[in-house]
């Protein structure tokens, strides 16, 4: 079993090292990128609901569900849980006068629980916390004279991290998680006019890194013999990330690539070399309440203070940052999870809502987000493992203000492997 850890280790930072999530959003172009959903696909069918814990799933949201990691009841019996998830997003791009439809894959994420004995679990892994993937252009001036101003971008934020979780009290759970942000984003502005053979352009790369720390609590107790309520507080705390910039500007001749006079930028002189990257706290409040192992249903409220936002090398005219939310909710049931007779009484479906306010200000409009997420969790051999399909549909931004309104749908596919890794011999 050792050595199925070892190998599973060495493929997770192997393959983490040389993936790159990407977007298609225009709204990535925004500070450091679109978010992602930072969960797993059984979390992520339950509208991104983080509270619910059980015994054999990874919980990325919340590092205290790592303390009930193992089977119930049962000291002897530790469990090893590997999961990964893949994406696939189709959107449909729509503004006042034209419409378009592009798709991404993604991995989204790598990961490894283990209980190290009752009440006591660890986990880590990888996974991107932002994608920067957009191309557009604006148009200013009337035809045969026009200026235009071109922008694209690619890159994004990942995160290695590292968990502990432990139960410190009957029925009450506690947990952190450490995260290293590290990523690269690339911006380029290419600016032209109708009939004119020579235009500029500003390329800029930030390379970022920083750590930052996930906190939770969970308080669970059982109502009655079947039924339990689940709560939870998590903070992830204000991330402080620093960002080693370079900047080219100059002209070219026909085409970007044909460069005629570029200059690298001397931005120690402007105090812009090394910059920080503030992200506020994020704090989540969480209450559900289910029956063991058949059905749960639960709310949670997001929050953070995004008017502390600040990026000092990526500077944008037309946004200015809110405070931002999001209220989500969602749930599952399991018909009989232990039934011999019926394949799908085993089944557990999931379903969820979300509706998130960005805190995007963009052109004097509100930038939100609403989901609708549902999905399958198909068991796989003894009941511990299980494959889960996930999809959800959705709508983000406005047409209005000369925005852009993205349409999207999404495909979610999970899997979750898990085994027993340790088991106390017993001599009678």
């Amino acid at each position: 079993m050792i050595r199925k850890i070892v190998f599973a280790i060495i493929c997770l930072f192997a393959t983490g090292m040389y993936a790159q999530d990407g977007s298609v959003s225009p709204y990535s172009y925004f500070g450091l990128g679109e978010l992602r959903s930072g969960s797993t696909a059984e979390n992520q069918m339950m509208g991104g609901i983080g509270m619910y814990a059980d015994s054999i799933h990874v919980n990325l949201k919340n590092p205290a569900a790592y303390g009930g990691l193992g089977i119930q009841g049962r000291d002897d019996f530790g469990i090893t849980t590997y999961t990964a998830g893949l994406s696939y997003k189709q959107t449909s791009l729509k503004s006042y006068t034209e419409s378009q439809t592009t798709a991404v894959t993604n991995l989204d994420y790598l990961s490894i629980g283990l209980s190290i004995k009752k009440g006591l679990g660890i986990g880590f892994g990888i996974l991107p916390y932002s994608s920067v993937g957009y191309n557009f252009e604006s148009l200013v001036g009337t035809e045969g004279s026009r200026e235009i101003n071109q922008y694209s971008g690619d890159g994004g934020v990942n995160k290695v991290y590292m968990s502990v979780g432990y139960e410190f009290a009957k029925d009450f759970s506690f947990g952190v998680t450490a995260n290293y942000n590290f990523g690269r984003i690339e911006t380029l502005k290419v600016q032209s006019n109708e009939g004119v053979l020579l235009g500029s352009k500003d390329e800029r790369v930030s390379r970022i890194n920083g750590v930052d720390f996930n906190y939770a609590l969970s308080y669970s107790p059982a109502i009655d013999e079947s039924h339990t309520l689940f709560t939870s507080v998590r903070v992830n705390t204000q991330a402080n990330l620093t960002a080693r910039n370079t900047q080219r500007i100059g002209s070219f001749i026909g085409t970007p690539t044909q460069e005629r006079f570029v200059d690298e930028v001397n931005l120690a002189a402007q105090g812009k070399e090394d910059t920080g990257i503030t992200i506020p706290t994020t704090t989540t409040l969480g209450v559900g309440y289910g029956k063991n192992m058949q059905w749960f249903v639960g709310v949670e409220y997001s929050f953070q203070k995004l008017t502390d936002f600040s990026n000092d090398f990526l500077e944008i005219d037309n946004l200015v940052y809110k405070d931002a939310s999001t209220l989500a909710l969602g749930g599952f049931y399991t018909p009989e999870r232990n039934s011999f007779g019926s394949y799908f009484k085993r089944v557990t479906y999931r379903a969820g809502v979300r509706l998130e306010k960005t805190g995007m200000y963009v052109n004097e409009k509100d930038i939100n987000n609403f989901g609708i997420t549902f999905g399958l969790g198909l068991p796989l051999g003894n009941n511990l493992s299980n494959l889960n399909l996930g999809f959800e549909v959705g709508k983000k931004g406005t047409t209005a203000a000369d925005l852009i309104e993205e349409s999207y749908f999404k495909v979610n596919l999970g899997l979750s492997l898990s085994d027993q890794w340790f088991r106390k011999r017993k001599i009678n």
